[in-house]
């Protein structure tokens, strides 16, 4: 069975940011973040932290992992990760080493499991976070993903770049001593199987000087508040007839739907054939399921000839299944004719409506978001 352990290099001797890794962010140093990050990622067998300075041998204990004291020559300005490394290595019993920079904050858990989940399945030697740029990049005075004697190529066109975003390094420990052994350096892999792992967002966001550590204070707050759980707001033309709403209840009231229920939302059970049985189904009702950060849920039921208004959703993709009766379904002026047990897919920004039909009510399941923006014309 592969040993994977976890270690957290933080030195106290930063110059750019003076006690870097003792800064609080957010109440609490800036190292405590992927402490706390590994330690819900339940996938190490064991989680050091690395420094020279026995201050953070008290953050280790406090949040229940274990202190690798290093020598404080190997914590110098002119000791690279190779040594330290070398130093881990040597001294603890492993088969993956697994790096996390503790510069990056904002590195979630799903991101490590991935990351050594592609570790240890692909049975790479090194894996290298990186982080994908779409965008035309130059090196050294020449394009590297674009020639200037061609016609330009489109962002979204291009061939990314990737560039190292450092947070998530690993190592087969046996293959890095090898290399340090043979070359005096093992950080990028030599020789051996090396594969590159793509973050993106914010975890690929690495501080080291004064405006990154304010941004990521920024950050934190953007993550901590309701800001971000809050619907776009556009600037509305005074020439153009456009109009954009986000409320869901008002929404349905003016598309005809006057009985709602969104008091019994995110209940761990419900039985939809008897939540429908229970309803008055002589007129239209709609019943909220689901309403989180990420995603909501409504059952929405209306008799032949109703519908909703002809709009487009420009942030948000949505998705619609058919739990009974015939639909409608209009898409940039085409009409599709959709029944009980289809499943219709709705891409942002495409004009949009759909219509019950047949002889009976029409119910469809609606899967969106409760803040998303719906842009109308008048």
């Amino acid at each position: 069975m592969t040993k994977v352990v976890a270690m957290i290099p933080a030195r106290m001797g930063s110059k750019r940011i003076p006690k870097k890794n003792l800064r609080l962010l957010g109440g609490k140093p800036l190292v405590a973040h992927v402490i706390e990050t590994a330690v819900q990622a339940n996938i190490f067998d064991e989680i050091f932290l690395n420094s020279e300075d026995l201050i953070f041998e008290e953050i280790a204990e406090q949040n229940n992992i274990k202190f690798y004291k290093r020598d404080p020559e190997l914590a110098s300005d002119s000791a690279n990760n190779d040594v330290f490394l070398e130093d881990f290595c040597k001294n603890l019993d492993a088969d993956v080493v697994v790096q996390i920079l503790p510069t990056s904050p904002f590195l979630t858990v799903q991101e490590i499991l991935d990351f050594v989940q592609e570790m240890k399945t692909d049975t790479y030697d090194t894996l290298v976070s990186v982080h994908d740029h779409q965008i035309a990049t130059v090196f050294q005075g020449e394009g590297v993903n674009f020639k200037r004697d061609e016609p330009h190529i489109p962002s979204q066109d291009m061939q990314p770049v990737s560039s190292y975003a450092t947070v998530l390094m690993a190592w087969n420990r046996e293959d890095f001593l090898h290399n340090m052994t043979d070359f005096g350096f093992g950080y990028h892999g030599v020789r051996g199987r090396v594969g590159y792992f793509s973050l993106a967002g914010f975890s690929t966001l690495d501080i080291d000087n004064e405006e990154e550590f304010r941004l990521a204070e920024a950050v934190f707050q953007y993550l901590s508040s309701n800001t971000q759980q809050q619907a776009p707001e556009y600037y509305e033309s005074k020439k153009m007839t456009y109009h954009s709403e986000a409320d869901v209840p008002s929404i349905l009231k003016i598309d005809g739907i006057h009985s709602s229920e969104f008091g019994e939302e995110n209940r761990p059970l419900v039985n939809i054939a008897e939540l429908i049985s229970s309803k008055n189904n002589l007129e239209s009702w709609c019943h909220r399921l689901v309403n989180t950060e990420s995603n909501s849920a409504t059952l929405i039921s209306q008799l032949p000839g109703e519908g909703n208004r002809l709009h487009f959703h420009p942030e948000w993709n949505e998705w619609w299944y058919i739990v009974d009766g015939s639909w409608i379904w209009e898409i940039e002026g085409e009409q599709t004719l959709v029944n009980k047990g289809d499943f219709v897919f709705m891409p942002k920004n495409k004009w949009h409506k759909i219509t019950a039909t047949g002889d009976k009510p029409a119910i469809r399941l609606a899967v969106s978001r409760a803040d998303v923006a719906h842009v109308y014309s008048h």
